[in-house]
């Protein structure tokens, strides 16, 4: 029986007090929570974008976008965590059909955290490559079961599929914001993969090519990232003015004794944040359909590439600016630990940082090929 976007989405959302219960227990265990993740494979939402063929949903870009919007709303770290699950499934499709069948073969789905990065070597040996090397950053290893070792890039540049039990994970993530994704380093060490496990990189981020006939497999990983990340900008936001508005029903000054629900300032502050939570998702979906058409069609061109950059860079740098304003209008006991606008404040300044979204390079990039000039920097 087909399993439903809205089916899951009603599951998700079922689950949202207790993932919120949880959103400061996690971000001091710097991990998600066990119970967290238990609860969304029980609601099969770690298949999403898993090939019908396999077990999973086979489900559209809204369906990992608005799910993962859903989750961040009331914990970004999660709700990261939760769209690189969905996500990272997907891009195990890039590789070989054997990898797929082993990382599938107990259920429809594997729990993959992956990092491009410059600090991991491969040596070509019999039968396949010889790793050695650190990758940061890589969300969702606390509860993984495999881990996509990836090169950065570069002349031979590979990903190299290979379980949990292959690498040692160095408990390094100590951070202000995202706390809670548990983003901690894999360290590799003389790690023998075998090539049906490896794919060049160059095919990771850039290929087209599938053994699975829905286009949604054949899309290059940048613009399928913007899709996968996207409504965690959103839900961020969507929870920070949530926290806001909170704040402001009970909140009375501490000289003038002002109830500030009744104060115009306040109003205006909750209606502008309100107008910007409907414009991001608005451009949110905007990017998602837009993706999903290209796709269908075939191919994506340079400037449907950068044009998806740009505005995918535009809609977080909004969430960024807009979770500050409310932040500078809060008052000080909103950063309180206890109170959760501080948490998105923290999370949302930290996320708005990866690279993949740099604002200053999206709209450097967007500016160039306006001007007919060949792109300067690599993330395309």
């Amino acid at each position: 029986m087909t399993t439903t976007k809205n089916e899951l989405l009603e599951r998700v959302n079922a689950l949202l007090p207790g993932i919120a219960a949880r959103a400061q227990i996690s971000e001091q265990a710097r991990k998600p929570h066990d119970d967290t993740i238990r609860e969304l494979i029980d609601a099969e939402v770690m298949q999403t974008l898993v090939p019908k063929r396999f077990g999973g949903h086979e489900l559209g870009l809204d369906a990992i976008s608005e799910i993962s919007r859903a989750v961040s709303s009331v914990c970004m770290s999660t709700g990261w965590v939760t769209a690189f699950y969905m996500g990272h499934n997907w891009m195990l499709t890039k590789f070989s059909e054997k990898v797929q069948g082993e990382v599938f073969a107990d259920r429809p789905f594997g729990l993959i955290p992956i990092q491009p990065s410059q600090g991991v070597t491969a040596k070509e040996v019999p039968g396949g490559y010889e790793i050695s090397g650190r990758s940061n950053f890589s969300s969702g290893i606390m509860n993984a079961d495999w881990v996509i070792v990836t090169q950065a890039g570069g002349p031979g540049a590979r990903a190299f599929v290979v379980p949990i039990e292959d690498v040692v994970v160095d408990d390094v993530w100590h951070m202000s914001g995202m706390a809670a994704t548990g983003s901690n380093d894999v360290i590799v060490e003389d790690l023998f993969v075998q090539e049906h496990r490896t794919l060049p990189s160059e095919l990771l981020f850039g290929g087209s090519d599938s053994i699975h006939e829905n286009p949604i497999y054949s899309i290059p990983l940048l613009p399928f990232i913007y899709c996968e990340i996207g409504g965690v900008y959103c839900g961020g936001l969507q929870g920070a003015t949530a926290g806001f508005e909170e704040l402001m029903q009970s909140k009375v000054t501490t000289w003038g004794g002002d109830v500030l629900n009744t104060k115009q300032a306040v109003h205006v502050n909750l209606g502008d944040a309100q107008a910007r939570n409907r414009t991001v998702d608005i451009l949110r979906a905007s990017i998602v359909s837009d993706t999903q058409a290209i796709a269908n069609k075939g191919g994506f061109s340079l400037d449907q590439r950068i044009d998806l950059k740009s505005r995918a860079g535009y809609l977080t740098n909004l969430c960024r600016e807009s979770v500050n304003s409310l932040m500078s209008h809060a008052g000080t006991r909103s950063f309180s630990t206890d109170v959760p606008l501080q948490r998105f404040f923290r999370d949302m300044n930290t996320l708005t940082s990866h690279a993949f979204i740099d604002w200053d390079v999206c709209r450097e990039l967007f500016g160039r090929h306006r001007l007919g000039l060949e792109p300067n920097h690599p993330l395309l």
